[in-house]
């Protein structure tokens, strides 16, 4: 089953394209490495997925309803972490789900809090204020914030970035934890080693279009990065970086 669609997307700022007729197809529980170089137009994309930026032209369809016109019904089924966690810093862990799950309409939204602070490894804290947590911890807060409702689809933007080695670890068994419950994901990533690690698809956005598209299955040692830069070009392919990409 299809779980996204996205049909001739493009995406203007003024004179500048961003997107350009992309088409995408994710399957329901497929874990989708969005990679490709800064600027490729990976958080646009992510962010029209999300309903939080419009599409210049082109459709998009997640779980069955189009989001042009049925965006309140797609809010429902998505779950996303973006850069910035979306957590009150004033408020306690326990708390700050406790918001949410009112705004979803939760039923028996306390045994499911404690399900998920449980999931993220943040129970024995969810009675501390979220300003008093590490950028790992509230990364973690953040993703059970975006799972406490169960949605179909997680969308998920750079979110090991800021994290320091421990917290990435966290983050990766988290995730691994998340996609083995059958959701399905889409991340983007410039860290192609972790992405490797978590997906069980790659597809490279580059020119304002995915480029190319790979199975986890189908590539293994380094050949990930040779199709990652085969993807790119001669010209995008010179500047990845070997530190990034071992």
């Amino acid at each position: 089953m299809v779980l996204i669609e996205v049909r001739h997307l493009t995406k203007r700022y003024g004179p500048k394209v961003v997107l350009r007729g992309l088409d995408l197809r994710v399957e329901e529980g497929e874990f989708v490495a969005l990679l490709g170089p800064n600027g490729a137009g990976k958080t646009t994309l992510l962010r029209i997925l999300a309903s939080l930026s419009k599409p210049t032209l082109g459709e998009v369809w997640i779980a069955g309803y189009r989001l042009r016109d049925q965006a309140a019904w797609v809010r429902q089924r998505l779950g996303v972490v973006s850069h910035q966690p979306l957590l009150y810093g004033d408020l306690s862990a326990e708390e700050n789900l406790r918001f949410y799950a009112r705004l979803y309409g939760l039923r028996n939204a306390e045994t499911r809090i404690r399900e998920v602070l449980t999931l993220v490894g943040l129970w024995a804290r969810r009675r501390d204020l979220v300003r008093t947590f590490s950028r790992g911890m509230q990364q973690r807060l953040a993703i059970g914030r975006a799972i406490l409702h169960d949605p179909e689809v997680l969308l998920l933007d750079e979110p090991h970035t800021g994290l320091d080695q421990e917290a990435c670890d966290m983050l990766d068994h988290l995730l691994r934890q998340v996609a083995t419950r059958g959701r399905t994901v889409v991340m983007t990533s410039h860290d192609l080693a972790r992405a490797a690690d978590l997906a069980s698809r790659f597809d490279v956005l580059s020119g304002g279009c995915i480029q190319a598209s790979a199975r986890r299955e189908d590539l293994a040692g380094d050949a990930l990065l040779t199709f990652y830069r085969q993807a790119l070009g001669p010209q995008n392919a010179a500047s990845v970086s070997k530190e990034v990409f071992p």
